[in-house]
């Protein structure tokens, strides 16, 4: 028999024998599931056929063909290429942006197109030239990518521009050969020089790709300015939930677990409104450390093309200032469910609606919706503002600086006004501490 007083030690579970409790395994299993097929359907979604998904995407066309129309002709031969070449192409598909030249450059310097199409100001008379059989090369049109948005992007535009170039080329080809009689001065020199001409007619004009706008060789492709702001958003996300958990484990309202270490601190009563302001006062200190490690990295130890860098820091300090004060009002709202709702806010549904790797008009219509309210997008624009496009307000800086003051209000009203209410209700947090 046990000693009077002694306690028995509580029998500890097995874990085999717990796992054959199907109640253990249901919440676990349906959540997990749920979230492997959410996920999949979001980020495969938004991918998975950018070409059947294209809508208006945005290519300058310019004709700066100078030429007088050739006799019998309403217009110079420029003037009818970039018709045919708008009236091929179906209007769900392709935003042909009609500008000259000097709009060309503003287009491209704003990031507003993914590439150009561009017909030289002499092609009416090489064309001309090449029917009266004196050129013995084809007249060439020049297709223009804007790495900067993108290397997906910009060489989808440079796809479309080609093939609309060879197939307006190949239809004014059959149109010159119909006009040209066998005995004409194209055929008359010989018969090589002959089919040699005829043979630069089936197909009379080349075309040649070009970078419209260059950017730096450190620049990922166009991709550095994604990644930039993944890593932006990332510092917000990740580090406003260290913050939480961690004050939350100083003050014991959270067990802190370190490998075999457990301890529970004793529980500091406060109101969840300063806990919440104790969070976001933490959230902003801490960001400004981390922002400038992320610069200093990505910048100065692997050298990533980087102009305007104090206004990179600052965006991307304000910008991770935002999801972190997001993260906190999530989480001050809805509690331990609170990180898997922010997951989805600030990382699964922003990465497929951000248009930083598929442009947005190459995504299904639900993301492009997406896209006008969440962060990622925002952010991304004003970075590649930043880095692409001489930190223009046009290109999407003015949009993200706009975007990031309204996050950061709507955090602080929706993050202060829940907390409030809870206080005034009386659901505290703190569990009232046994006194001797």
């Amino acid at each position: 028999m046990a000693a009077e007083g002694s306690q028995e030690a509580p029998r500890q579970a097995r874990a085999l024998a717990l796992a054959r409790r199907p109640k253990l395994w249901l919440f676990p299993t349906v959540l997990c599931g749920l979230l492997a097929v959410v996920l999949s359907l979001l980020y495969m979604g938004g991918i998975v056929n950018p070409t059947g998904h294209l809508h208006r995407l945005p290519i300058a066309l310019v004709n700066a063909d100078r030429g007088a129309p050739p006799p019998g002709q309403p217009a110079n031969l420029g003037t009818q290429l970039t018709k045919a070449i708008v009236a091929g192409t179906p209007d769900s598909t392709v935003d042909w942006r009609q500008v000259d030249e000097a709009g060309l450059r503003e287009q491209l310097a704003s990031g507003k197109v993914y590439g150009a199409l561009v017909v030289p100001e002499d092609f009416t008379a090489d064309v001309t030239a090449l029917v009266a059989g004196g050129a013995t090369k084809r007249p060439t049109v020049t297709v223009l990518t804007n790495p900067g948005l993108g290397s997906l992007g910009s060489s989808m535009a440079a796809q479309i521009a080609q093939n609309a170039a060879h197939q307006a080329s190949q239809a004014a080809g059959r149109e010159l050969l119909a006009a040209v009689p066998p005995a004409s001065p194209a055929t008359a020199a010989g018969p090589d020089t002959g089919a040699t001409a005829r043979l630069l007619l089936a197909d009379p004009f080349a075309v040649a790709t070009q970078v419209g706008h260059p950017i730096g060789s450190r620049s990922g492709l166009g991709l550095s300015a994604f990644y930039f702001t993944l890593l932006a958003v990332l510092t917000g996300f990740i580090g406003g939930n260290i913050i939480h958990n961690g004050v939350d484990g100083a003050l014991g309202y959270s067990d802190s677990e370190i490998g075999p270490w457990h301890t529970r601190r004793p529980t500091v009563p406060i109101n969840r409104t300063q806990t919440l302001l104790l969070k976001m006062v933490m959230t902003a200190g801490i960001m400004l450390i981390t922002t400038s490690l992320v610069l200093l990295c990505t910048v100065g130890v692997l050298g990533m093309d980087a102009p305007h860098q104090p206004m990179l820091w600052l965006f991307a300090y304000c910008a991770s200032l935002a999801v972190g004060l997001g993260v906190q009002a999530i989480n001050a709202a809805f509690g331990g469910i609170g990180q898997l709702i922010s997951m989805f806010v600030f990382i699964a549904l922003a990465l497929p609606s951000s248009g930083a790797t598929v442009p947005l008009q190459a995504v299904p219509s639900f993301y492009r919706f997406l896209s006008v309210f969440e962060p990622m997008r925002q952010l991304s624009d004003g970075i590649r503002a930043i880095l692409f496009f001489d930190a223009r307000g046009d290109a999407g800086l003015a949009r993200g600086w706009t975007m990031i003051a309204i996050g950061a209000v709507l955090a602080l009203a929706f993050g202060f006004g829940m907390t409030r209410y809870y206080d005034r209700k009386g659901l505290h947090r703190w569990t009232p501490q046994p006194t001797d």
